[in-house]
């Protein structure tokens, strides 16, 4: 038998395995083992798995739960469940979510798009997750289930620190509401290579023509993803709109940067991370603006 490696999870005999058939008894079971880890696409908690860095007492399978797997049109919203593929929401929502879907391009592979989910990145809490800029650029809320009920989150509040949100022992995210793009979006990440790749830093950036709203969302630059709350309050020419210049956009692109709390780490340094985020901030501005004045002017 080979020895762990150094600092692997010890190696545990049995793991115990639910497949509840519907979202009562999956609320039922992790009320009664609240060790148990959901496992929805497994492509973040498999690799985990499988490399000995964690290995859980009990798995919670959330594959069978159709009330999991489906959206629906809210009026002003798109209601997501927790369960939906991002090969989903580029296919189905790409027109009402358009920075959510580009967003869900860029995740993995083919495959793990057809596996990975919206609620798996969100119960990850990853500070790189694709998924988490674009929803706190047009201000989504998370709906969390327990046994005991369900709540819901501004996505602003749901992420506590690194790898860590507001998710309670025997809480499942159940769906994520997202308003309809109320103008262009974008999303851009910035990456070691083209494909395939942890976001050396990302950022999506949502314009709301009807009230003259501007959001951001920052990804892989901070503890958690963040938003820029300066940057959204720069004052742009919405009744003159050809007063539009390269300065405004480069000083949302400086506030953007200001905004941002990055680290050195292998991927890149907390130097090189402001700099491209101002660099996709200044261009992601420039994108929806034209986007915006084109669609009006046509």
């Amino acid at each position: 038998m080979t020895a762990p490696a150094p600092g692997a999870a010890p190696a545990r005999p049995d793991v115990a395995f639910h497949r509840p058939a519907g979202l009562g008894e999956a609320l039922r079971l992790l009320a009664e083992h609240p060790d148990a880890v959901p496992v929805a696409g497994g492509t973040d908690l498999m690799v985990a798995v499988n490399f000995r860095m964690t290995r859980p007492a009990a798995m919670l399978d959330l594959t069978g739960l159709a009330e999991l797997r489906e959206w629906s049109d809210e009026g002003g919203a798109i209601r997501i469940g927790s369960g939906v593929p991002y090969a989903r929401i580029v296919a189905e929502l790409a027109t009402v979510l358009p920075g959510l879907a580009a967003a869900s391009r860029t995740v993995g592979s083919p495959q793990i798009r057809n596996r990975g989910t919206l609620g798996g990145n969100l119960a990850t809490a990853s500070p790189a997750g694709d998924g988490h800029p674009p929803l706190l650029a047009t201000g989504a809320d998370i709906e969390i289930a327990s046994a005991a009920g369900r709540r819901t989150v501004p996505i602003g509040d749901f992420f506590t620190g690194p790898k860590r949100s507001v998710l309670a022992p025997g809480e499942l995210v159940t769906a994520v509401t997202v308003p309809k793009a109320a103008g262009p979006q974008q999303f851009l990440k910035v990456g070691t290579r083209n494909a395939m790749v942890i976001a050396v830093c990302s950022l999506a950036v949502a314009l709301d023509l009807e009230a003259r709203r501007l959001g951001t969302g920052i990804g892989s630059a901070g503890p958690t993803p963040l938003t820029a709350p300066e940057a959204d309050g720069i004052e742009l020419p919405w009744s003159r709109p050809a007063l539009f210049n390269d300065a405004l956009a480069e000083e949302f692109g400086r506030r953007v940067a200001a905004a941002a709390r990055p680290i050195d780490d292998v991927r890149g340094t907390a130097a090189y991370r402001r700099h491209a985020l101002a660099v996709c901030a200044a261009r992601g501005l420039r994108r929806v603006w034209t986007a915006a004045h084109e669609q009006r002017s046509a």
